[in-house]
């Protein structure tokens, strides 16, 4: 089992280090000292669970925990505070570890994740066999696999909603997120983002993405290019080539 620690006191991180290290099947712990670091490190750490505090600086627990993307890593927060135990469970939390807590309800927290990550591998050979592939789904119900965004920008860090970002647009190894009313940039490329963002988005340009539910409307020219109407009035790009199956997301 592959742990990431998040925890923005490094003497909680230890602790919980030195108690897992008596433990048996981690084969990786990777650690993280606030909410930016864990979601850097998930992508590459690829943890199969994540042991969580909730309150940090900047980002928080609840909010990494809105941020990640799907499959997400399993969750056991472990905080200090008892009052954010609806919400994280709400978060679809394993378990929730109070401070200060010991051995023995730690391996409590690990077997309930061994029984979830095992359920979680048995599953698709389990269905495979016996389910038929699903049809598509209409445009309105394609889910959305992050709840939210966090950009950098000068030092500070905003949360951008997924449901507040009507188009995508490719800016060097940039995407702007257009929303109504602001367009700030995320390090990242449109094609992992959109990997990330599930089929509520879909793309229009070779450099564009736009969210099925911001279209008002189509305008395109003979040959097929044009431009796609946003219902707050702005325009993203569409060429021919994703034209098709745009149109295809959208009946």
């Amino acid at each position: 089992m592959r742990l990431l620690i998040v925890d923005d006191e490094r003497p909680a991180r230890e602790k919980l280090r030195r108690l897992l290290a008596l433990e048996s099947g981690i084969t990786a712990l990777e650690e993280a000292r606030d909410g930016i670091e864990a979601l850097e490190k998930i992508a590459a750490f690829a943890p199969d669970a994540i042991l969580l505090d909730i309150q940090m600086p900047e980002v928080n627990g609840l909010e990494v925990a809105a941020s990640l993307p799907q499959p997400a890593p399993l969750l056991v927060f472990v905080t200090a505070y008892d009052e954010y135990a609806v919400r994280a469970f709400d978060a679809n939390a394993i378990d929730y570890l109070l401070k200060p807590y010991d051995q023995a309800r730690l391996q409590r927290a690990l077997q309930r994740l061994r029984e979830r990550l095992a359920l979680r591998q048995a599953a698709p050979a389990g269905t495979a066999a016996s389910t038929p592939p699903a049809s598509p789904a209409p445009a309105a119900l394609l889910p959305e696999r992050v709840q939210q965004l966090l950009v950098s920008e000068r030092g500070l860090t905003r949360i951008v909603r997924v449901d507040e970002i009507e188009w995508l647009e490719t800016a060097d190894n940039y995407v702007i997120l257009h929303t109504a009313d602001s367009h700030p940039l995320l390090r990242q490329t449109l094609s992992a983002l959109l990997e990330q963002l599930g089929g509520a988005f879909q793309r229009s340009h070779r450099r564009a993405a736009v969210r099925l539910a911001s279209i008002s409307g189509i305008a395109a020219n003979d040959k097929g290019d044009g431009d796609i109407l946003l219902r707050s009035g702005a325009r993203a790009p569409l060429s021919r080539a994703y034209r098709a199956a745009l149109l295809a997301h959208l009946a």
